[in-house]
């Protein structure tokens, strides 16, 4: 066990490297069976497998199936499996090319099957292996208010990566207080403590070669983004603070064009099909209409498929999120929401150039006003076009807090490319079915944002 403590990154790459073997054999097995007609007689066989394998790690680098000891194993298995899916699906289509005709899909969704059940078990075994080579490290926690307290009760809760053994206010300690206790751990979470502290600390862990895990501000996001210059002997760091190149922009407004046409094109059924159930649901209005804020502060009406009683935004207290089990949504509201159907009618707007593909989810006037005042920093999100899917809408949940929307939409404006979109649009195929990212605030939560 030491010699493989030592080693722990060839073992891990090892393992992934067997794993990725494991999956490719369960292709290549139904090929050789099942598509003789797709076989070649010589060299071509060996390029079939390299684009297999080529593809298959493509998705898997998407998805994060490789990502083992930081996504949960479930997650682990979830991303595999989408990798497979999409993996097999493309090969399939390539195979019947090769053929120069439609194959039976028998075979190779016997395979899918199979490969999803390997990779199940390669995960259980490599995510063992994971957590018996690399010892958890415990975590000391400095914050300041409420904001640092939730994220040590998120990180808590995930036990197998995180072990926050003590958490101290820094209100309460002197900055020699603090430094002796960082002495004492080798892993130190910074949270939400003011601008001059938290680089007193950054600075004392980088001189003690402590990891440091931070809560980051606007201007740490911006600077994330930054090129390096140099003026003779003095080093710069140069924020560009450029919005989207014409060029980008060009591209961009073909891309949503292109794409969300031929999606209206064949989802137009079950968009027919959801409008029906509405109408003979409760007789109401098929599309719910509301502000929404865009690119540059402009405001436009959203459509979505209404998936609550009719007028449930304008009850007497005004309008709530929803919540978990609320008693607004209705049978079919239930249901649409769940698939993410209700958003389809969103596809509209982007046809029509009020929204993107991708960017920052537009949010309700009402929203902006009360979100800006308290961090002013909300409005830079407005730098792009909203958009139907985004960063935050992948990496967080419906209940995910304003300020961390914000970073996580700032992360995305920062990082902007084309590549970018593409990757976040082959995403939101993994969230889809995810509960997590659709559920609901709880009463509390609904509270403090309204608040």
């Amino acid at each position: 066990m030491t010699i493989l403590v030592k080693f722990r990154k060839t073992v891990m790459a090892t393992i992934k490297v067997l794993m990725a073997l494991s999956i490719t054999l369960g292709f290549i097995a139904a090929w050789q069976r099942g598509y003789e007609e797709a076989m070649f007689a010589r060299n071509g066989n060996y390029l079939v497998m390299f684009v297999y394998i080529f593809i298959f790690l493509m998705f898997v680098k998407l998805y994060g199936g490789f990502r083992i000891g930081i996504l949960r194993l479930h997650e682990l298995w979830y991303s595999m499996s989408i990798s497979i899916v999409f993996s097999n699906f493309l090969m399939y289509i390539v195979l019947s090319l090769v053929a120069r005709g439609l194959l039976s899909p028998q075979p190779i969704i016997i395979a899918t099957v199979y490969q999803i059940f390997v990779a199940g078990l390669d995960l259980y075994c490599a995510n063992s292996v994971y957590f018996s080579i690399f010892q958890l490290r415990h975590i000391l926690a400095i914050y300041s208010g409420e904001e640092g307290k939730t994220v040590i009760s998120k990180m808590s809760k995930i036990r197998e990566r995180y072990v926050i053994d003590k958490a101290v206010c820094v209100k309460d300690l002197s900055i020699d207080e603090l430094e002796a206790e960082i002495d004492k751990y080798d892993v130190v979470l910074i949270c939400d403590l003011d601008s001059a502290r938290k680089d007193e600390l950054r600075t004392y862990c980088y001189a003690k070669r402590k990891r440091i895990y931070t809560l980051p501000s606007t201007n740490d996001i911006v600077l994330s983004g930054a090129v390096q210059s140099q003026v003779f002997d003095t080093p710069l760091l140069m924020c560009k603070n450029y919005n989207l190149t014409m060029e980008q922009m060009i591209v961009k407004r073909i891309m949503d064009i292109v794409v969300s046409a031929v999606m209206l094109l064949v989802a137009s059924p079950i968009m027919l099909i959801t409008a029906l159930a509405i109408k003979l649901c409760d007789g109401g209005p098929v599309f719910f209409k509301q502000n929404r804020v865009t690119l540059n502060g402009k405001i436009f009406n959203v459509l979505k498929f209404r998936s609550m009683i009719v007028d449930a935004d304008k009850e007497k207290d005004g309008f709530k999120g929803a919540t978990d089990n609320d008693s607004r949504i209705t049978p079919v509201g239930k249901v649409i929401r769940a698939c993410r159907v209700d958003e389809l009618p969103q596809l509209i707007n982007i046809l029509m150039g009020d929204m993107s593909l991708v960017g920052p989810r537009p949010e309700r006037t009402e929203h902006v006003y009360m979100y800006t005042e308290k961090y002013p920093e909300f409005d830079l999100r407005h730098r792009v076009k909203g958009g139907l899917t985004g960063y935050a809408q992948i990496y967080g949940k419906y209940n995910t807090t304003p300020k961390d929307k914000l970073m996580m939409d700032l992360i995305y404006i920062e990082n902007y490319s084309i590549l970018l979109d593409l990757k976040l649009l082959f995403m939101t195929f993994k969230i889809l079915f995810m509960k997590e990212s659709t559920e609901g605030f709880n009463n509390e939560e609904s509270e403090q944002n309204e608040d």
